[in-house]
């Protein structure tokens, strides 16, 4: 695991060592272990990596890495759990490895045998930079489901790239302006779609794609890989035989994130996600399992206490079990440092916790954690999604357009038009679904209100229904079961999973200099879940049906049959005191000092503070620290 940030020059720019080192410096937090800049002769390229040493701890396995003659040169960011395979394969080859084992040299290599094509023999989670030298040509890649991410911006006849746009603002000729299209999707999303950033001419690489920048500045993109195109539907087995498909890949996919040469632990809140991660990593293992808990100062309403769930499964499992209990105070004194993690808004107070649980985790010597991240999606298991998909039945009812239209007038009629069941009436009768994904922050008409009468201008036509287009048009090309599950499944894989709900992960563990691992979203889970009949994963009404009967048996029956509660913050009761206070004071700077919002509509907001008030505090706080 890494931060990598380089530069490709296309024009009269030089590269070189300081302005490269300048970018990479902004990552000490993602790389405490070292550091290295390789810049090529001719000054047209330079890459730059701050290391945190997981696999294969020594000097050989330290980046920029080169192959055998220094013709590919490589920063990588990741794991790749396959590796020891790969190396059999690419020595039988004749490649010949100067490290002991490590995974950053198998990519190398790998892309020296089969070129990108690569990407489809590495296992893991990768966000890769390749310089081929003798093509002239840099390679930027993302993983599959997007665990890592990858930032770039092409000004001023260069290329710059990085883990995060911090590293790609200390360019100082990097402009820093509001993209305003990607500000509108955030109201709705969030998070800001890829291959959108909330900076104007930043942009973040999407999830399975690539980028081939050559020489001279052009460019190439493409997706390598769809998880619906991976495996046939799966029809004619009983439950049972799925479920044994499921924990089969649970195994595998649990035992391959224990790859590492240093201490490896488990987020645990007690639910059946992270228990079932603690359980299956627990298994076969000498020595307790490392696990960590975050808690809150009292029991909210809005979110109970899951720490004796915790307790207990952490019994269960014999593990050496470790919490910390969080306050208002904690997320006040925080917030400074979570706008800087984050770059751009991630607007779920959730990213407070896992920093809080990342903190904790290092501090007890573990650099490697594996969470939760991705069952909910893959198995059905939000409550609001049988909501859902119980709205969606209904709209696809032969109820006449016309009839849709007029109960849209009804609404409006009683002022109810900023209201969810007027959004998702207003989709139906636009033929469009009712799911538009698991994160909805805003309603198109609440963002018109919202927006500055400037931008409600610019944006009049506009819908995020525009980002959400190509992702059911590949949907509907590829489905085998185009079911309104497997959409919501697939969306989320496409838009929440890899820009919010990884992208919080991933930047809240690495400011704690700690690696997070996804066991749920191995891709090849991915692509089984993808291929599970929708009337197996939904038997009964039950959520999360067929994960409940794999791990039967292997997790305590209690555990698996509480109710979800999901890990949440307690920002409804905090809104109330000190956070509501800041977040007024913050969100009237912002409106006086900038041209974005609507200021009476953010009153509006504030005079019900929830969690939206939350989403337009980050947004004025990345403003103010980015921005301003």
């Amino acid at each position: 695991m890494c931060g990598i940030a380089g530069v490709l020059s296309f024009g009269s720019f030089e590269v070189t060592p300081e302005y490269v080192t300048r970018l990479r410096e902004t990552l000490v937090h993602r790389g405490p272990d070292g550091a290295d800049t390789w810049v090529s002769d001719d000054r047209r390229v330079g890459l730059g990596v701050r290391r945190l040493a997981i696999i294969d701890l020594s000097d050989a396995a330290m980046q920029p890495m080169a192959n055998e003659d220094g013709s590919v040169r490589l920063l990588f960011n990741g794991a790749i759990y396959n590796h020891a395979d790969l190396r059999v394969e690419l020595e039988a080859a004749g490649h010949r490895f100067r490290s002991d084992h490590s995974d950053t040299e198998a990519i190398v290599h790998a892309f020296e045998e089969w070129g990108i094509e690569c990407v489809h023999r590495l296992r893991g989670m990768f966000a890769l930079a390749i310089w081929n030298g003798r093509s002239r040509e840099l390679w930027l890649v993302r993983d599959r489901v997007g665990v890592k991410p990858l930032y770039y911006s092409f000004h001023h006849d260069r290329l710059v790239f990085g883990s995060e746009v911090k590293a790609l603002l200390a360019d100082p000729e990097q402009p820093r302006r509001v993209d305003e299209e990607a500000l509108y999707h955030y109201l709705s999303f969030l998070t800001t779609p890829a291959p959108l950033t909330l900076f104007a001419g930043i942009r973040k690489l999407p999830a399975a794609t690539w980028l081939r920048v050559a020489a001279d500045g052009t460019t190439a993109e493409g997706r390598y890989w769809d998880p619906l195109d991976a495996r046939e539907q799966l029809t004619g087995e009983s439950d049972e035989e799925l479920a044994a498909r499921i924990l089969d890949e649970l195994r595998t996919s649990v035992r391959l994130r224990k790859v590492s040469d240093v201490p490896v632990g488990i987020f645990l809140s007690g639910g059946l996600d992270s228990s079932t991660n603690a359980v299956l990593f627990a298994d076969g293992e000498e020595r307790p399992v490392q696990t960590f808990s975050i808690g809150y100062d009292d029991d909210y309403p809005s979110y109970p206490n899951e720490l004796e769930w915790a307790r207990r499964v952490a019994r269960e499992v014999g593990a050496d079990h470790h919490e910390r209990v969080l306050s208002l105070d904690d997320l006040l004194g925080f917030l400074p440092r979570l706008i800087e993690l984050m770059d751009e808004p991630i607007a779920d107070p959730v990213a407070v916790p896992l920093y809080y649980v990342s903190e904790l985790a290092r501090q007890q010597g573990v650099v490697v954690a594996q969470a939760g991240e991705g069952s909910d999606e893959l198995f059905w298991g939000y409550p609001s999604w049988r909501t859902h998909l119980r709205l969606q039945r209904a709209d696809d009812l032969p109820v006449p357009a016309l009839a849709k239209r007029a109960g849209l007038a009804g609404l409006r009629a009683a002022r109810r038009e900023t209201s969810r069941p007027y959004e998702f009436l207003r989709r139906g009768a636009a033929g469009l679904p009712v799911f538009w994904g698991g994160a909805e922050a805003f309603t198109e008409t609440q963002k018109q209100r919202l927006l500055s009468p400037r931008l409600r201008r610019d944006f009049a036509g506009t819908t995020s229904w525009d980002v959400l287009a190509p992702i059911r048009r590949r949907f509907e090309e590829r489905a085998a079961e185009p079911s309104p599950l497997n959409w919501m499944t697939y969306l989320d894989l496409n838009l929440r999973l890899p820009e919010l709900l990884l992208l919080r992960i991933d930047k809240m563990s690495m400011g704690a200099s700690l690696e997070a691992r996804v066991p749920f979203l191995d891709h090849e889970l991915v692509e089984l879940a993808l291929a599970l009949p929708t009337a197996a994963k939904t038997r009964g009404g039950e959520l999360k049906h067929l994960l409940k009967l794999a791990v039967r048996g292997v997790l305590p029956d209690d555990v698996i049959d509480r109710p979800k509660q999901g890990f949440r913050v307690p920002v409804d009761e905090w809104f109330l005191g000190a956070l509501g206070d800041r977040t007024r004071t913050e969100l009237d700077r912002f409106c006086r000092e900038s041209d974005l919002l609507d200021a009476a509509e953010v009153e509006r907001v504030l005079a019900r503070p929830r969690r939206d008030a939350w989403y337009l505090l980050n947004l004025a706080l990345w403003w103010q620290a980015y921005v301003a």
